[in-house]
């Protein structure tokens, strides 16, 4: 019997879904099966119209609008269910079960290519800064689609700053963060290089073009006290990752980011059906292209957000199904998966209506977003 490390990662990946058949009633299966009670916490719609809610941000500090545990989300659509034009953030309050509009960003800016539409790709530091990724659209699809931008917005939602340039195009996923403060690490998967018009298609699929150019940024950031965050580098540590419009879903990429604690990234491919590891992530000078395979197929069904169980698995959202799948990424071995949308207009079951996902602070339990009837959500104990 070959040893672990000796048997490809393809098939390693291929293996994973498979002992989820096998040994899923004789082993523990993780945090998935210790939560199983839904509750509606919110509308997302913004006052304006806004909806198709994708970031779910969980607040790390009390800082102006905002108190410590409240959970940030924001929207991809306007009124009239455009995608790449949502320019609102919503808030919601677990203490008091109030909502209220953290930040309304004009829709055209300047320093932002093509203007605003608010993509998963959103966090809020420790020191009270909110940046969020914009994808916008002028007409819905990719065949107007900007390079977007990178905007910080201070604690009560206004804005103070964008960031565009070379290396940023259509931030996408969710973010994953390094932050002591005074200094942080952001990573950001870039989802728009070259991406053409859904209406280009490829002959042999008969689905838009796919093309293997989407990137992981990571960008190390400086803050002094009272002052907005300054970029100080940008380094592109993986690439290679396969993008595509969509007229479903506008794009198509690398969705998923979670650092693990041996400085690991994890990165979800939905395009591949796959979960890859990026090594030495907050270290390393040069790309390691699209990484090591860690699990592929099985329950993953073009999986997207990411977040952390408190022992160290990865939950991820299925974009096409409503299921949101545990795996151990060490092993290389998805646990269980747990059916959070099971809205039966879909075919499968909640198809496309999972995005952003996030641990509650007391690990009672995971904030997701339903993006069919546009509210937040809690899968608690």
């Amino acid at each position: 019997m070959l040893l672990p490390s000796k048997i490809p990662n393809t098939v390693l990946g291929l293996l994973a879904g498979v002992a989820v058949v096998v040994s899923a009633h004789a082993e523990p299966r993780g945090y998935l099966e210790t939560v199983n009670r839904h509750t509606t916490l919110t509308s997302t719609v913004a006052d304006n119209g806004d909806l198709n809610p994708y970031a779910v941000v969980v607040a790390p500090v009390s800082a102006g609008k905002v108190e410590k545990g409240d959970v940030l989300v924001d929207n991809f659509n306007n009124v009239a269910n455009l995608q790449g034009t949502g320019t609102t953030i919503i808030g919601y309050r677990p203490s008091t079960k109030q909502t209220y509009l953290f930040a309304k960003i004009p829709v055209n800016l300047a320093q932002c290519p093509g203007g605003v539409g608010l993509s998963t790709a959103m966090t809020m530091l420790k020191t009270g800064w909110v940046i969020v990724g914009s994808t916008p659209s002028k007409d819905g699809t990719t065949a107007t689609k900007g390079d977007g931008c990178l905007l910080v917005l201070d604690p009560n939602g206004n804005l103070v700053s964008a960031w565009s340039g070379p290396t940023i195009n259509d931030p996408w996923g969710n973010m994953a963060v390094v932050d002591d403060g005074a200094h942080v690490i952001l990573f950001v998967s870039m989802a728009g290089f070259d991406v053409p018009s859904p209406r280009v298609i490829d002959p042999a699929t008969r689905l838009p073009v796919v093309v293997h150019k989407a990137t992981v940024l990571r960008l190390e950031l400086s803050i002094a006290a009272g002052k907005p965050p300054q970029m100080v580098s940008q380094t592109v540590i993986a690439d290679g990752f396969a993008q595509r419009a969509d007229v479903d879903n506008f794009l198509l990429g690398p969705t998923g980011l979670a650092l693990g604690r041996d400085n690991t990234l994890y990165v979800t491919d939905g395009l591949d059906n796959v979960i890859t590891a990026i090594p030495d992530a907050t270290t390393r000078t040069t790309s390691a292209g699209v990484g090591r395979i860690v699990t592929q197929g099985g329950l993953l069904s073009w999986p997207l957000a990411m977040t952390w169980t408190p022992d160290g698995h990865l939950l991820v959202c299925n974009g096409k199904d409503g299921r949101v799948v545990e795996v151990d990424p060490v092993a290389g071995k998805q646990i269980y998966a747990r059916w959070l949308n099971t809205n039966q207009a879909q075919s499968p079951p909640g198809n496309g209506n999972l995005f952003g996902i996030a641990m509650a602070p007391d690990s009672s339990g995971i904030y997701y977003v339903m993006d069919d009837v546009n509210t937040l959500m809690k899968e608690a104990r």
